[in-house]
This record gives C-alpha cells, structure tokens and sequence, in this order.
C-alpha cells in the first residue's frame, strides 16, 4: 500500500571459514566428523560440481574464503573474470551396467537479486567464461576424484552459450566451441584466452548437431 515503509531485509550473518575442530554442542562431534559422514564419497552427483568449482578456483586464484552457493556465478579469477562451472563424469558412485553420458545443464538460470531476494523472471548467463569440467576417468575401478590427472577441462567463451539459448549441451558441442581440451595446469591461460576472445563462434546460427538440445 502507499506509504506503508518496506521492511528491511533478513539477512544472515557472514560466512566464517570453518577448520574442522569446531564441536557440535552436546552431541561430542566436531565438524571434521560430520565432513567425513557427509563427504567422504567425493564422486556423488551433488558433491562432484563443487570439487570441480573447488579445482577450478584453486587454478584461477580465486581470493574467496568459502564458496557463495546463492552467486551468479561459481569462481572468480584473480584477474575479475566470473567462471562458470559445469561438471559431468563417466563414472558414478552407485553401480551402472554402462558409462554415463555427459551433458552440461542449466547453463542460463534466472539470477539471484540479493536486495530483493527474487529471482529474475528470464534466465540469464552472468559469467564471462564457461568451463565444462570432465573427470574423465572411464575405469570406474580407478576412478579417483582427487588426482587432477583425470580431469579434462574445455573453456568456452559465454557470449557463445548466451548466442544459443539453449539449456543443456552435449561434450560433442562443447568440442566444437572450445580451442581443445586442457589438463589443471593449463586451466588458467585457457580461461584468459577465452575472456579474451570474446565471441568464437556465429552465435545466430542453429546448432549444427544434435548433442545440442533442449530440456
């Protein structure tokens, strides 16, 4: 109603990073307990996109204590450029009777206003870059998530997913668009090439194959 006053927004307290030592009160647990219970399989599906953020981060000098779940976007290079991160693998944490496909999703997402906390009506692309993070493994007795080793990473420049418009892409597509794969030590330089470039492919166009798709 008119000139009724707005009230202020809730908002919590700062993140602090944590160390493990930290006790749960009254229940004789630290932290570090429940990180064991919780996280030990790094090669589950809702744990796999955060060490793969986790990689990337390490590799761009992201300055950030802990991860910002609710951000636009995932990684933030020393240089300013906002990443984002996109994860699939081969190999799961459950028994399968073939390899998983990989797919990238949710590439456009409607952006998170924390002054109003709404989230927009149309989904945008709020980074700079993409990468598309692989682990690559297709040995699921040797699957590792921890050696860096196994991870493949293409970099895509976002003009080129918000081009397309589309929700979900294929490796195949990813392939096309990125100047190749790189190992965790060449991350870096293939994002900045990346930002540098800007827009690397004729954004207008329907995609020419169909591990491009939408959801």
């Amino acid at each position: 109603m008119t000139g009724d006053r707005i009230p202020e927004r809730i908002r919590p307290t700062p993140v602090r990073p944590l160390d493990g030592t930290e006790i749960f009160s009254g229940a004789e647990a630290t932290v570090m307990d429940f990180w064991r219970w919780a996280l030990s399989d790094l090669r589950m599906n809702i744990v796999r996109p955060m060490v793969a953020e986790f990689l990337v981060a390490k590799a761009v000098g992201d300055k950030r204590a802990v991860r910002e779940a609710w951000a636009n976007f995932d990684v933030l290079s020393g240089e300013g450029i906002r990443i984002e991160v996109k994860s699939s693998g081969y190999c799961q944490s459950w028994a399968q009777r073939e390899l998983s496909r990989i797919n990238f999703g949710r590439l456009a997402a409607r952006t998170w206003d924390e002054e109003t906390g709404e989230l927009s009506s149309e989904r945008e692309v709020k980074s700079d870059v993409f990468v598309f993070a692989v682990q690559s493994c297709r040995d699921c007795s040797r699957y590792d998530p921890l050696d860096t080793g196994q991870w493949q990473f293409w970099v895509v420049a976002a003009d080129d997913i918000r081009g397309y418009r589309w929700k979900t892409v294929g490796l195949g597509w990813v392939k096309k668009h990125a100047r190749g794969s790189v190992s965790w030590s060449g991350l870096r330089d293939a994002i900045l090439h990346a930002r540098d470039a800007g827009v690397t492919s004729d954004a207008g166009s329907t995609p020419p194959d169909s591990s491009l798709r939408s959801e």
